[in-house]
């Protein structure tokens, strides 16, 4: 597709989401960078200055409703949008958390989907980016909250796959590994299944292999300059990676098989 007309990004106001908005803009859209607190993205229309687009800050918390509005002309809306919280083992892991985080990664995108579908079936057809993560890819322990939230938002991306397909419309999964941001930083921690008996090792385990990729970082920038290709790239296939790290857990998705895949990460862990 040809950059133009407008474009949507939620969770805009840092980290690879704001990085998405600049790219977008500099890429010729006229971009709404979606945030909770519009006063978080106060510098953001000055660094797309530049732009071949433009670029406004605008409130919206995908948990509310009220706060959702779809932008004229819609072309491509990015639903990155996402939360993060405690690292405990599923007996341990209160319900409350799990709804807190399919409540913004998967029902809060859901309904950013639902009201962009007639403004970009209107516009002639665009592109629905999902950012998920490659996370899910791989049975890591204590992420089972957050990987299923994830998981669930691949799979409704290959029903809207099929159901927008003939509106012009692509569904594109974006599915990063380790960027630089605010919540991979807040993710260096050892895990708090560390607390309950039985589980130490195996959280200290995990955080070793956490701090053994933090040389494989990626600059949100360079991510979304990734992301903004897939999303110009009428040829792009369903699921991409936009850093070294994603690509790699993708490509050993597509050529392992599950078992494979569990028993190299039960060697990581013994």
């Amino acid at each position: 597709m040809k950059a133009g007309g407008a474009a949507l990004v939620t969770g805009a106001n840092r980290g690879l989401g704001r990085a998405i908005a600049l790219e977008l803009a500099g890429r010729g859209f006229a971009v709404s960078a979606g945030m909770r607190n519009p006063d978080d993205g106060a510098s953001l229309a000055l660094e797309a200055r530049d732009a071949a687009g433009s670029l406004e800050a605008v409130r919206l918390d995908v948990n509310d409703p009220a706060t959702i509005r779809i932008p004229e002309n819609l072309r491509v809306v990015v639903n990155n949008a996402g939360v993060d919280r405690a690292y405990l083992p599923v007996e341990h892991a209160p319900l409350a958390l799990w709804r807190e985080m399919f409540e913004t990664n998967l029902f809060g995108l859901v309904e950013v989907v639902r009201r962009s579908v007639p403004a970009l079936r209107a516009a002639g057809g665009g592109v629905v980016c999902n950012i998920t993560s490659c996370s899910y890819l791989t049975a890591v322990p204590f992420y089972a909250a957050y990987r299923a939230s994830k998981a669930a938002v691949g799979a409704l991306g290959e029903s809207l796959r099929a159901e927008l397909a003939p509106f012009g419309i692509r569904v594109l999964e974006v599915m990063p590994g380790p960027i630089d941001t605010d919540m991979l930083a807040a993710s260096d921690r050892l895990p708090e299944a560390a607390e309950h008996a039985g589980y130490a090792a195996q959280a200290e385990a995990l955080l070793a292999g956490r701090r053994a990729v933090a040389p494989m970082t990626t600059a949100p920038d360079v991510a979304a300059r990734a992301i903004a290709d897939a999303i110009l790239d009428d040829a792009s296939p369903l699921r991409v990676a936009c850093d070294p790290l994603g690509a790699g857990q993708l490509d050993a998705w597509r050529n392992h098989s599950d078992e494979e895949l569990m028993r190299a990460m039960l060697a990581l862990e013994s």
